[in-house]
């Protein structure tokens, strides 16, 4: 039983490559710092700073705008410079913009603090994915999008608890400790790009071959509706997921330290899951692994619901906790299946 066990354990081994490996060690460290930052920004808005709810939630909003009209460059810039250039670029421009958040003490500050944050991140998926797709042969590269989504997933986790630990709106001074060592792991990143190598682009030569237009991606039909599903989900999941801490705060009088181990939660149960998933899901249609994912995050803002309309405190947390981790594992459905679906359904 026991040597069945760790045979078993081995073969959740995903067989990368030490670029790979390294790329993700990255972004482990980064991610952390994002754990430390992130799930209180709403929180350092509107509580610490006075900017209303409404206008924070543009300010977040804000990031996801910009990322999405300057993401259609970003192809275009990958394919001429590489993804490794383009990645540590809007790594540099997110610890810029995230860096500057100590400096708010207008709404228009936060607005353009987030602009550049937003064109960091425009760069920072699609680079990262087609350093992850480059390097890593078809036939595993949902493996590595599953360790992308562990080494992420536990640097938030471990970041949320220990600025969960450092951040009170007692003392403002506790948030700028959050976002310049935030800023400092983005370069932490930087620094390991100069270990992974660039994969080979495709390039326009004589037999014919040349690199991909957007006009070729629009007349994709299977792949326009895979991203516009993806769109969908995003926006009824990970949108809500953003906003969770400030209503847990504001409305369920959940502290600091509870909302960092909320994250935990939802992050350990990923970094626990997504290996026996990833294999189990291996063969099987990914569209109907996308369903699971629907049905596991109805089921965690339900809970969500209903523990804030009748709890606080330490049961609020406890409610929320739970939610956490039912979305948690929904995100084992999505992440890998939905990068290595697009990765699949795209000509080299």
């Amino acid at each position: 039983m026991r040597a069945r066990f760790r045979r078993y354990l081995g073969s959740l081994e995903p067989r990368l490559p030490r670029s790979v490996w390294i790329l993700s060690l990255g972004g482990l460290a980064n991610a952390f710092g994002n754990g430390l930052a992130y799930p209180f920004l709403v929180i350092y808005l509107h509580n610490v700073r006075g900017i209303s709810l409404g206008t924070a939630g543009l300010v977040l909003a804000t990031i996801g705008a910009v990322s999405l009209l300057a993401g259609p460059a970003v192809g275009v810039v990958i394919d001429r410079i590489g993804g490794r250039a383009t990645l540590a670029v809007a790594l540099v421009l997110l610890a810029i913009g995230f860096g500057s958040f100590p400096l708010i003490h207008e709404p228009w500050h936060a607005f353009l603090a987030a602009t550049i944050a937003g064109l960091g991140n425009a760069g920072f998926w699609p680079s990262q994915s087609a350093l992850l797709a480059g390097l890593t042969p078809p036939a595993r590269r949902h493996g590595a999008f599953a360790l992308q989504r562990v080494s992420r997933n536990l640097g938030i986790g471990l970041g949320g608890v220990v600025g969960g630990l450092i951040a009170t709106t007692a003392n403002p001074t506790s948030f700028t400790v959050l976002f310049l060592l935030d800023a400092a792991t983005f370069l932490v990143f930087v620094a390991a790009l100069a270990f992974v190598p660039e994969p080979v682009l495709p390039k326009e030569d004589g037999d014919g071959t040349r690199a991909g237009r957007y006009a070729d991606v629009l007349r994709d039909r299977a792949l326009v509706g895979l991203v516009v599903l993806n769109v969908l989900f995003v926006a009824a999941g990970y949108a809500q997921f953003e906003l969770l801490p400030v209503f847990a705060k504001n409305e369920a009088c959940v502290t600091e330290t509870g909302i960092g181990l909320i994250f935990l939660a939802n992050t350990l149960v990923i970094v626990l899951a997504q290996f026996p998933l990833s294999k189990a899901l291996e063969g099987r249609r990914r569209m109907a692994s996308l369903a699971v994912m629907c049905a596991l995050w109805a089921a965690a803002w339900i809970i969500v619901f209903v523990g804030g309309l009748r709890l606080e405190t330490v049961a609020a947390a406890a409610a929320f906790g739970l939610a956490a981790i039912v979305f948690g594992l929904g995100e084992c459905f999505q992440g890998p299946v939905q990068a290595a679906l697009v990765a699949d359904l795209a000509p080299p």
